[in-house]
């Protein structure tokens, strides 16, 4: 890697292109020590997928020549290391049945369909360098590997995509497709559309970096790659896509901490930057509106933030920092963190782009405080400049449709994520939960967002409410794709809760209805700080700290106790992590709202908590803040 950096043209990462170019060369030099001997699997170290090690050395093969593809297209056909010819040997070996190496068949095995997109997007990337001097045998092996996607069932997510790419380039090679099945993907992906440029990974409110890295990634890529004459995709649809990506990335830009880390939120977090795959996208397509050197900065901010903690261009293993094996999902193996590859797609674009050749441009977190409501999932987005922390406060998404009965899903289902903080599985952090005669955390998954506003004088607002319950999920043990585990219910009072935030601080108001009594205690959290020392805390006091981080939940109304609890390994930001609560000594008087401030900060001075008024028939809430700012927001009230 270049050792010196550059800060006149890179103010806030000190990378050049050059730089980048260095870190996918060691990234692939350490992958391809794991090269199979004909090269059609790259098997690296690690636990198997479900799918098991052959699929798993297709998957390391697939991804990781992503990198090489982005390189050689980048630099004209150019390959520096020869990464293409190895990949070339794989291809051969990979799709000829007689081979030891050979890859189970996309109609054969679920994750080989996945693994044929990857393939087919760089042989079109790369198609004078690689495609157009393969053997006439070889190509044709390709294309019938390939052609076994035609007419197979894909779930109507983000899957989609992989068909429709794979046809896209059968079609272009002159091999066989099917259009209808084009024009079926298609439609899955319009229903998967929702306001502001965001897309639902599936029918349920799945908000995630798959927005991002794959539901955004591919469709301009392929009206760019694939169909450049318009013959598959309306010109309409096309600006479509293009405004859609563009108010994506108007709210992605601000999830995005000063540090460089995206939010921890969602599944496949291995995948780490790959979460910079849809800044890379509006570059290469020209449909961002995002300047050059802003795209860069927040781009190179991911990928650096990783490359200088834990994943310094070696391995990319299944963690976040560092291996961290309860991160990984039922289908992630050794493999699968390579698709953080997508997030190196600027490489495709040359050394003379404005992108690599503008000044770096600061993040919006970095120019001053963020505040904005993104409507489709139900976020509160907040930062704070001095702190450099993205936060978002949530109130509508899950991994679930309203009225689901399954239990709350860590990574969906959580009042709060940020990019400084974890949602650890073991602990309810950021939640507000009853207690049951036998100390169960009920669950509030399949909740109604009630609003989500912005009020005068920066202050955000919303609302969400749902009959809470207690779970039994002792008995799934079903893959995990992101939904809340399933089991026996017992239905428990109504819940609704309000956020207000002005400054990244939260106050959090609760409301319990149809209290019966099982209900012995209600609890409200905040934010979960780590670090490999065991955090501090203050007797008495709902108050943590670490060296970096501070986290607090200071009672305002109807709250008698106030703890943290500590616990070893529950997240891959460090071995120990505290979590401030608040809770009521015994059950809670139903229609009575609650409060609590949450904050979450770098230890910076205290901001004064706001009063607190609560209209007669408990349906407002007004508050002020010491600077005479002042917000009133509505309770809801429970259903009928």
């Amino acid at each position: 890697m270049t050792a010196v950096e550059d800060r006149r043209l890179s103010p806030y990462t000190g990378w050049t292109r050059g730089h980048w170019a260095a870190y996918a060369n060691r990234l692939l030099g350490a992958a391809g020590k794991y090269r199979s001997p004909a090269g059609a699997r790259i098997d690296l170290p690690g636990p198997a997928s479900r799918n098991g090690r052959v699929s798993d050395g297709l998957e390391g093969f697939a991804r990781t020549f992503l990198i090489a593809g982005f390189r050689a297209a980048g630099e004209g056909g150019a390959d520096p290391g020869g990464h293409l010819e190895h990949y070339a040997r794989g291809l051969a070996a990979g799709t000829d049945p007689a081979s030891p190496e050979a890859w189970p068949r996309p109609d054969e095995l679920g994750q080989s369909k996945v693994e044929a997109a990857s393939i087919a997007l760089v042989l079109q990337l790369t198609r004078p360098w690689l495609w157009d001097r393969l053997d006439d045998s070889v190509r044709d092996r390709v294309v019938a590997w390939l052609a076994t996607v035609i007419g197979q069932p894909y779930p109507p997510i983000n899957w989609v995509w992989f068909r429709i790419v794979v046809e896209s380039f059968l079609r272009e090679a002159g091999g066989p497709w099917s259009a209808a099945d084009v024009e079926e993907d298609l439609s899955v992906h319009a229903s998967l559309r929702r306001p502001g440029g965001w897309l639902s990974d599936g029918d349920e409110r799945a908000y995630d970096h798959y927005t991002g890295w794959a539901l955004h990634l591919y469709p301009l890529l392929w009206t760019h790659l694939f169909d450049v004459t318009g013959t598959l995709c309306p010109g309409s649809l096309r600006h479509q896509w293009g405004a859609d990506l563009r108010d994506y990335l108007d709210d992605a830009v601000r999830l995005v901490g000063s540090d460089g880390s995206p939010l921890l939120q969602g599944r496949s977090l291995v995948y780490r930057f790959a979460a910079a795959a849809p800044f890379w996208v509006g570059a290469f397509t020209g449909t961002s509106n995002l300047s050059p050197g802003l795209t860069r900065r927040v781009a190179g901010g991911m990928v650096r933030h990783f490359a200088g903690r834990g994943a310094p261009g070696g391995l990319l293993d299944l963690g976040w920092h560092h291996a961290w094996p309860a991160m990984r999902q039922a289908y992630s193996g050794p493999g699968s963190p390579y698709w953080a590859a997508k997030g190196l797609l600027g490489l495709a674009l040359p050394a003379h782009h404005p992108v690599w050749t503008d000044v770096e441009e600061p993040l919006p977190i970095e120019t001053g405080d963020v505040a904005r409501v993104v409507p489709a999932p139900g976020w509160l987005v907040s930062g704070r400049r001095r702190d450099g922390i993205a936060l978002v406060v949530n109130h509508g998404t899950d991994h679930a449709r309203p009225g689901d009965p399954r239990a709350d899903a860590p990574l969906y289902a959580r009042l709060g994520y940020s990019t400084a903080t974890f949602p650890p599985a073991s602990l309810p952090d950021n939640t507000v939960y009853v207690l049951d005669a036998d100390g169960r955390a009920s669950h509030r998954a399949g909740f109604s967002t009630c609003y989500a506003i912005e009020l005068p004088g920066g202050v955000l607002a919303a609302a969400s409410q749902g009959r809470v319950r207690w779970v039994d999920t002792s008995g799934d043990d079903s893959p995990d794709h992101g939904s809340g585990r399933r089991g026996p219910g017992v239905p428990g009072p109504v819940l609704t809760v309000v956020s207000v935030v002005r400054r990244g601080v939260e106050v959090r108001l609760a409301r319990l209805d149809d209290v019966d009594d099982a209900v012995r205690s209600l609890r409200l959290s905040g934010w979960p700080v780590s670090g490999d020392t065991r955090p501090g805390t203050e007797p008495g006091t709902a108050a943590a700290r670490t060296p970096d981080l501070r986290s607090e939940v200071r009672p305002l109304r109807g709250f008698t106790t106030a703890d943290v609890v500590v616990e070893a390994g529950a997240s891959p930001l460090g071995e120990w992590t505290a979590l401030p609560f608040v809770a009521t000594d015994g059950p809670p008087e139903p229609g009575a709202v609650f409060a609590a401030v949450v904050a979450l900060d770098r230890g910076g001075p205290e901001d004064a908590d706001p009063s607190l008024a609560i209209a007669a028939d408990g349906r407002h809430v007004t508050l002020t803040w010491p600077d005479g700012i002042s917000a009133e927001v509505p309770v809801p009230a429970a259903p009928s």
